[in-house]
């Protein structure tokens, strides 16, 4: 089964921002977009040695190249100017890379110990989950792999009050901290508690979080996202969001209101609801192949809303065919039909297309596609809709 999600991520620099905003422990930094800017912001700064990182929206920038730790100020402008435009390719951005417009530029702490530390939405239990570990700066997925003993969750309840003394302490409990140190830990947890129920974060993740040689707590690295869909009442978290990061069919889909998530299949889908969406995906992988997309169209689209749903499929350059499931509620198949030749105007197609149309105005929309010049292939139900593209394709 196929599992969507639907977030907005942030940098790193801007994650710390909203923790220190919340009284979590977190290094001092600057955050610059030229190299000019470094010597009117190094001052804010107090270190000797400092810490240079990418900003881009992927994880295992050390790897790459994109986090270095810079002994002395000299050298600080030196490695910036390398890093800065440079092309960053890690496990999660693929081959293509990311590249680096903007860098981060904080005080060197010296490490004691690393953990592990995360907060976010159960949406199986409707519980907030926290997942804590000894091993800081790791895969967590692989430390749960490899070595399950040394990670722990706790899930709780959401409430105005927040977790109590109890389920802090369970949280924490792996850590073996001493008395001054869980007294910030227990900040801390709080902290991440307010900061997923008051700005809708699905996710923040600390890792490492660290102890230095002087004893104290700190939040070395943060990676937050948010829910997509209650980004509308967040405007302060949406003011956040980098276009250069995200996907550019994604942001041509936010300017219509389209729920459009890019996969790597090659059948195009357009259906309306989001539950006939992941069915539609579903059953399009039970016959052999992949959905190239995830895109529900609404149940009040235009006609100008599908026509440009219908170019957002057609400019994904691995789609072979198009599977449009419209099932009519509200969502008109009338209007569907219209908006698919509306956009088959403007963009030449050359891809199999098929059509499973039901419910209102089922018959008017029909008759406007047949009567269109559109090769077009009816089907009757959702199962022979999606056999029929298959065959189609392959």
């Amino acid at each position: 089964m196929i599992v969507i999600s639907t977030k907005m991520n942030i940098h790193e620099h801007q994650a710390k921002e909203i923790l220190k905003e919340f009284g979590a422990p977190v290094s001092n930094g600057i955050v610059i977009y030229s190299i000019d800017e470094i010597k009117k912001k190094i001052s804010k700064l107090q270190s000797k040695e400092f810490v240079l990182k990418a900003q881009i929206h992927a994880g295992g920038r050390g790897k790459a190249g994109g986090v270095k730790l810079i002994k002395n100020i000299s050298n600080l402008e030196k490695e910036a100017k390398q890093m800065m435009g440079k092309i960053l390719v890690t496990h999660q951005t693929g081959p293509k890379g990311k590249k680096v417009k903007r860098l981060y530029i904080e005080e060197a702490s010296e490490i004691s110990k690393e953990f592990y530390l995360s907060c976010l939405i159960d949406r199986e239990t409707s519980k907030i989950a926290f997942i804590s570990s000894t091993e800081g700066g790791m895969d967590i997925e692989k430390v749960a792999a490899e070595t399950p003993d040394k990670i722990i969750t706790n899930k709780i309840d959401l409430n105005d009050k927040g977790p109590n003394e109890e389920e802090i302490e369970k949280i924490i409990s792996i850590f073996n901290f001493d008395n001054s140190q869980k007294k910030i830990a227990k900040k801390l947890i709080i902290s991440l508690y307010e900061i997923i129920t008051q700005k809708d974060a699905n996710l923040i993740e600390i890792n490492p979080l660290i102890i230095t040689k002087s004893n104290k707590i700190i939040c070395l690295d943060a990676k937050m996202n948010f829910d997509d869909n209650a980004i509308y009442r967040r405007p302060e978290i949406l003011k956040l969001r980098d276009l250069n990061e995200e996907e550019p069919a994604e942001i041509e889909a936010s300017k219509y209101d389209l729920a459009y998530i890019k996969l790597n299949g090659s059948i195009g889908c357009m259906v309306n609801g989001a539950g006939l969406a992941m069915a539609t995906m579903d059953i399009i992988k039970l016959y052999g192949k992949e959905p190239a997309n995830f895109l529900d169209v609404g149940g009040g689209a235009s006609k100008e809303k599908v026509a440009a749903a219908f170019k957002l499929i057609l400019s994904d350059k691995n789609v072979k065919g198009i599977l449009i499931n419209i099932f009519g509620g509200i969502m008109r198949c009338d209007v569907l039909a219209q908006g698919v030749v509306d956009a088959a105007k403007e963009i030449k197609i050359n891809v199999p297309i098929v059509v499973r149309l039901a419910g209102t105005n089922f018959e008017e929309g029909k008759k406007i596609l047949d009567n269109s010049d559109l090769e077009i292939i009816s089907a009757s139900n959702l199962s022979d809709a999606a056999q029929k593209i298959v065959k189609e394709i392959k």
